[in-house]
C-alpha cells in the first residue's frame, strides 16, 4: 500500500509535469528573446504578483493569448511582401 505522503508526492509531480508540458510558454519565449533563464522570469512573475496583487498575472494571460494566436497578429510571416516596384 501507498502512504499518504507518497500519493501526495505523486499528484504534485503529475501537476508539475502537466504545467511544464502544457503551459503557455510565455516565460520560455521571453527567456529566449532576452537571453535569460526562463526560471528567473517565472520567479519574477511570481514575486511581482505577490507585491502588486496579481496584475502581472493579467499581463501573463494577455501575452499567452497573443502567443497562442500569433498567426492572426502577423499574417504575412514568412512571406515576402510585394514591393511597389515589382511587376506582376
Amino acid at each position: 500500500m501507498f502512504t499518504i505522503a507518497e500519493v501526495m508526492k505523486y499528484f504534485i509531480q503529475k501537476i508539475k509535469d502537466f504545467f511544464e508540458k502544457r503551459a503557455f510558454g510565455v516565460c520560455d519565449w521571453w527567456g529566449r528573446k532576452l537571453g535569460i533563464n526562463p526560471t528567473h522570469i517565472r520567479m519574477y512573475f511570481i514575486y511581482l504578483s505577490f507585491f502588486t496583487f496579481g496584475s502581472p498575472a493579467i499581463l501573463y494571460f494577455i501575452m499567452a493569448f497573443i502567443l497562442e494566436h500569433k498567426q492572426y497578429f502577423k499574417p504575412n510571416r514568412g512571406r515576402r511582401r510585394p514591393s511597389v516596384w515589382d511587376i506582376e
